[in-house]
Order: structure tokens, then C-alpha cells, then sequence
């Protein structure tokens, strides 16, 4: 091969790159932003419905909680962060 044989090639997967990211641009970001958006969303329910005895919540007896624990452990620092972070308007308007 030679330099402009690779050069050529080089150029045309970037193109394709570049085709490739506006067709999801135009056709996937919304679905896949809100699928992400509703995954947020089921988790934070989640963590509340199991680990909700943190913020005084008692939902589950201590048994299922605890045993669901290992799982949640991992996020509980954001969980609580996103929970009891001070809303504002804009913040609904914008999300």
C-alpha cells in the first residue's frame, strides 16, 4: 500500500464516522437521552422504595432492605445527593 492508498482510506472513515454521527444526531438522541432520563428515574424510585428508611421512608420491612443492600451500596451517595438537592423552578422547565 501506498501513502496516498491509506491517506484515501483514512478520509473515508471519517467521513463515514461523520455521516454515521449525524444520523444519530437526527434520528436516536431523543430516544436514547429519554430511555436514559426513565432509567434515572426507575433507579431513584428503586433506591427510595428499598433504602428509603435513610430519608424516613419506610416502605419494605428491614429484612428485604437488607438484603437488597449489596446492590445498593454502590449508589447510595448519589442517590441521596440527587434527593435532596434544593429544586428550583427552572429546573423542571429545563429538564
Amino acid at each position: 500500500m501506498t501513502k496516498k492508498e491509506t491517506n484515501e482510506e483514512k478520509k473515508e472513515s471519517e467521513v463515514k464516522k461523520a455521516v454515521k454521527g449525524l444520523v444519530y444526531g437526527m434520528a436516536m438522541h431523543g430516544m436514547v437521552s429519554y430511555a436514559l432520563k426513565t432509567r434515572m428515574h426507575l433507579e431513584n424510585l428503586f433506591m427510595l422504595i428499598t433504602m428509603g428508611d435513610m430519608l424516613g421512608v419506610p416502605v419494605l420491612p428491614p429484612y428485604y432492605c437488607l438484603r437488597l443492600l449489596p446492590y445498593c451500596v454502590p449508589h447510595i451517595k448519589t442517590w441521596k445527593r440527587t434527593l435532596l438537592r434544593e429544586r428550583d423552578v427552572t429546573d423542571s422547565v429545563f429538564a
